[in-house]
C-alpha cells in the first residue's frame, strides 16, 4: 500500500489497475459534524453541470460514474469512482469535507482519505489538525486528468463551510436544495483578532492603480477576485518574474506580449508582495535582473528598460535557453526567505538541460520557494510537461501551463491558472515545517 503524504502527485496507474475505483473518506472531531461531497469540475474548475456535485441530497451523477455509498468500512463516506463514465467535460473530481453547524478544522482529531480497488486498499493520505485554524472546511484531495488521471494528497483548508465552497468552484446553493437540519445553539465563543492590513489591500491598491495605471484597475479587480477564491486574500509572499530573452522570443518582445505578461504579473506582485514590487530577471544563454517592475514604471516597461535598452540590458546574455543559472541565483537568494516566494517563470520552450533542472527543483523541495512555470507562443517545453511525474521532492514545488496566444485567454483563466497550485503548495510547505 502506498502512504501518501500532504502535496503529492502519483499517477493513478501506479496505485490501480484500471479506471474504477473506491474513494474512503473519514474525520473525526468531537462534537463536530461533517458532510462529505465530491465536485466534477471543467477545465476551468468550475461546476459547469451541477449535477456532478454528489452529496447527501444527490447520491450519483447522471450517468453513475460517481456514486455516494455512505459509511463503509471504517469511513465516514465511501464514493464509487468510474472514471471511463465521466463526460469528456470533467476534467477534475474534488473531494471535500465541511463542518455542518459549529466549529473549525482545528478541532478535529484525525483524517484520512483512501484508494481502494476490488476491496483491497491500495494508498492512504492521513491528515489531522496541524495547520489548520478557522477553516470549516478540507479540499481533501483531487483527481484530476492530466494525460493520465492523477491523484493529489491536497490537505488544504477553506475559510467557508459548503456554500462558500460551492461559490468557489462556480456553484451555489439553492432555495429548493434540501438542508442538513439546523445545530442547536451554542454559546457564543469570543472571534478571535483578525489581520486587517490585508482585508483592505486589494481596495487600496485599486485606489493607487485608479491614480497611476488607470489602464490597469480591471486587472486589479480579477486577481483580488481570483486571491479571494483561492483563500490568498491575507498571504502576504515575494513575486518574482523571470522572462525568456532567447532569440525565439524576439517577436514577443515587439508585439506587446512580453509587455502584457509584465502587467499581469506585475498586478499579481503588487497585491501579493510586501513592498508592492516585482523583482524581474531575463535569461538566456545566461541571466540578469533588471529594475523591480513598481507601479511607478509598469507603463511600458519593457520599451523603457528592456527593448530601448536592448544592447545594454542583453548585452552578454547570448540567444539560447539555459534555465540552471537562473534558477541557481533564485536558489542562492530566496534560500532563507521568511515570506513564500512565488517565481513565475516565462519561456517560449526549447528546454533541453532536463536532468539538471530536475535535481535543482529536487534540491529546492525543501525551500520556500514555488516554481510557476508558464510557456507562451512556443514549444518543446521538456521535462516542464512531466513536473506531476517528478520524485524525490520533499512537497511538489512546481507547475507548468502553456498559453499558445495570450489573446485567446482570458484574464481571469490566466490568474486562475498562474495561482493554480500556490495555496496548496503553502499548505504543504507548512506542514513541513518549511513556511511558518
Amino acid at each position: 500500500m502506498t502512504q501518501l503524504t500532504q502535496g503529492q502527485r502519483m499517477p493513478l496507474p501506479q496505485i490501480v489497475s484500471g479506471q474504477s475505483l473506491t474513494i474512503g473518506i473519514h474525520i473525526q472531531g468531537t462534537g463536530l459534524v461533517f458532510d462529505v461531497s465530491c465536485f466534477g469540475v471543467d477545465h476551468e474548475d468550475q461546476l459547469s453541470d451541477d449535477r456532478y456535485f454528489v452529496f447527501f441530497n444527490q447520491k450519483s451523477s447522471p450517468e453513475g460514474a460517481i456514486k455516494q455509498l455512505g459509511a463503509l468500512g471504517g469511513d465516514l463516506e465511501q464514493f464509487q469512482i468510474e472514471l471511463s463514465r465521466l463526460p469528456a467535460s470533467i476534467k477534475k473530481l474534488v473531494f471535500a469535507v465541511t463542518i455542518d453547524g459549529s466549529g473549525t478544522m482545528s478541532h478535529i482529531q484525525s483524517g484520512h482519505f483512501r484508494i481502494l480497488e476490488n476491496g483491497q486498499e491500495k494508498a492512504r493520505f492521513a491528515f489531522g489538525p496541524q495547520g489548520f485554524t478557522q477553516e470549516k472546511a478540507i479540499i481533501v484531495a483531487e483527481i484530476y486528468l492530466k494525460d493520465v488521471w492523477r491523484l493529489l494528497a491536497l490537505g488544504q483548508g477553506f475559510a467557508g463551510g459548503l456554500s462558500a465552497l460551492l461559490k468557489n468552484y462556480g456553484g451555489e446553493e439553492s432555495d429548493a436544495t434540501p438542508q442538513s437540519p439546523p445545530p442547536l445553539p451554542t454559546p457564543a465563543q469570543p472571534t478571535p483578532a483578525q489581520p486587517t492590513v490585508n482585508l483592505n489591500k486589494g481596495v487600496l491598491l485599486e485606489k493607487k492603480v485608479q491614480e497611476k495605471a488607470p489602464a490597469l484597475v480591471s486587472l486589479v479587480k480579477k486577481v483580488n477576485v481570483v486571491l479571494e477564491k483561492k483563500q490568498l486574500q491575507d498571504v502576504v509572499a515575494k513575486v518574482v518574474m523571470v522572462m525568456d530573452a532567447s532569440g525565439s522570443m524576439t517577436s514577443s518582445y515587439m508585439n506587446g506580449t512580453v509587455q502584457a505578461v509584465v502587467d499581469r504579473v506585475g498586478v499579481v506582485a503588487m497585491r501579493l508582495d510586501d513592498d508592492g514590487a516585482l523583482e524581474s530577471w531575463f535569461y538566456a544563454d545566461r541571466c540578469k535582473a533588471t529594475p523591480d517592475v513598481t507601479l511607478d514604471n509598469i507603463h511600458n516597461y519593457v520599451k523603457n528598460h528592456v527593448r530601448g535598452q536592448f544592447l545594454e540590458i542583453f548585452k552578454g546574455l547570448g540567444v539560447g535557453n539555459n534555465e540552471p543559472p537562473i534558477m541557481r541565483a533564485l536558489i542562492d537568494k530566496h534560500r532563507n526567505s521568511q515570506l513564500p516566494v512565488l517565481v513565475v517563470f516565462i519561456t517560449d520552450g526549447g528546454i533541453y538541460k532536463a536532468e539538471e533542472i530536475s535535481r535543482l527543483l529536487r534540491d529546492a523541495s525543501n525551500l520556500p520557494i514555488f516554481w510557476q512555470f508558464v510557456g507562451v507562443a512556443g514549444r518543446g517545453y521538456g521535462v516542464l510537461e512531466k513536473l506531476d511525474d517528478l520524485s524525490g521532492r520533499v512537497i511538489d514545488n512546481a507547475d507548468f501551463f502553456a498559453v499558445d496566444d495570450l489573446r485567446l485567454i482570458s484574464d481571469d483563466q490566466l490568474f486562475e491558472r498562474m495561482l493554480n497550485e500556490f495555496p496548496g503548495w503553502i499548505q504543504a510547505a507548512k506542514a513541513k515545517g518549511i513556511l511558518r
